[in-house]
């Protein structure tokens, strides 16, 4: 029996069922946890979907209404994590993923550490919602329209809009034949990248202007602040897009955002070509993909940007 046969087995036994993601969650989080909400309702199954707090970036999309931010069930059947690569990074609500009878991991991070009974994890895949469709596809689920948006708002975020070297050509192959079932890709293409919510155009402004270029121009850094997020009204997701703003500078080898949180730092990387930021996400117990990774870390924002700077100097020498 292969993996996705013995996944679609636990599915047909379970009663109930949770489907989980990380803290923090963007658009292939969100979107695959709905592609899979959505077509298990389908498949006949009532699985509750848990995301504590996302982006109201991504509320057009269908299921969000049903989204809980926690359950009073005990003991789920199964549970199913999505786009997540290590149990501590599931959005805080992991016991609902340790306390299931059966466990499954379906992702497409290179750094996955196999948390699950069962793991389905392609790193090939540029989006965990690209792996979703295959997977939804072996299940022989239809792929409605509804799916379909939740897939493709993923693979448009983790591609970048298709811009990363990431993509494959199976990853045109799959958005020409969801175009071809009606969903409208330049729409959610705009409404995923191209919109920005005050707050967040506020937040980028504030960072560009604090931005320090590092090591000949190889080293972009910026940060916001609590008090940032306070002033300009910022809510979940409005601090996304930022760490692109670094990398997309001409000789900016590594691109590091720094946002102060109630226990620390959140920081994301970014890279080019030459240096895989998820293996210095690692040294700090994060992770990530080779040229776009993240991590929690305890202390200052000035304590962090040091430690960071440190072993990102040691690899650019």
């Amino acid at each position: 029996m292969s993996t996705l046969d013995s996944i679609l087995e636990e599915i047909n036994k379970a009663n109930s069922i949770v489907i989980l993601t990380h803290e923090n969650p963007d658009g292939d989080a969100v979107g695959t946890a709905l592609s899979l909400y959505n077509a298990l309702k389908q498949y006949g199954k009532s699985p509750d979907v848990i995301i504590p707090e996302y982006s109201k970036v991504f509320e057009f999309l269908p299921g969000t209404s049903e989204i809980k931010k926690e359950s009073d069930v005990e003991k789920y059947d199964l549970a199913i994590s999505v786009d997540c690569s290590d149990i501590k990074m599931l959005n805080g609500f992991s016991k609902y993923f340790e306390n299931a009878k059966m466990r499954i991991v379906i992702d497409h991070h290179s750094t996955n550490t196999m948390f699950g009974d069962i793991n389905f994890v392609n790193p090939d895949s540029p989006a965990c919602s690209q792996v979703m469709l295959v997977i939804l596809k072996h299940f022989d689920i239809e792929i409605t329209k509804e799916i379909g948006e939740c897939i493709l708002t993923g693979i448009i975020t983790d591609t970048g809009g298709f811009k990363y070297s990431s993509v494959t050509s199976e990853t045109f192959e799959f958005t020409s034949w969801l175009l071809s079932i009606g969903i409208n890709v330049s729409e959610i293409y705009r409404k995923v990248l191209q919109i920005k919510t005050r707050p967040n155009f506020e937040l980028h402004r504030i960072a560009m202007n604090r931005m320090e270029f590092l090591e000949d121009g190889k080293i972009a850094y910026t940060y916001i602040t609590k008090a940032d997020e306070e002033d300009t009204k910022a809510q979940n997701g409005d601090h996304e897009g930022i760490v692109e703003i670094g990398r997309d500078i001409e000789g900016v080898e590594v691109s590091i955002f720094v946002r102060e949180v109630e226990k620390g730092c959140k920081v994301s990387m970014r890279s080019n070509d030459d240096v895989n930021v998820s293996d210095i996400c690692l040294i700090f117990g994060g992770g990530g993909h080779p040229k776009a990774a993240g991590v929690t870390m305890q202390g200052t924002i000035e304590q962090v940007k040091e430690k960071l700077l440190y072993q990102v100097k040691a690899i650019l020498k």
